[in-house]
């Protein structure tokens, strides 16, 4: 099982398991805020809402498209900036 760390915890995910199903597992959530500091999660699941970002590895994704691997580093957006 990869091993990756969700916002400074280590957690173990099942291989081929998205990085949004992992925060899920791991009760992280809300994902981000919005510009008007809203609580966001994820919505469609597919990719199409963007509503499920997170910064991995330094680049922010779209976590429900993005697969878990071993050594990720994940956090979430929570302080309200002008993210991508």
């Amino acid at each position: 099982m990869p091993e990756l760390t969700l916002d400074g915890m280590r957690v173990t995910a099942p291989a081929g398991t998205t990085v949004l199903a992992a925060l899920q597992n791991a009760g992280l959530s809300p994902l981000r805020r919005s510009l008007g500091g809203e609580s966001r999660g994820a919505l469609c699941g597919m990719g199409s809402c963007s509503e499920c970002r997170a910064v991995v590895d330094g680049q922010t994704v779209r976590t429900c498209l993005t697969p878990v691997r071993d050594g990720q580093d994940v956090r979430r957006l929570l302080a309200v900036t002008r993210e991508a």
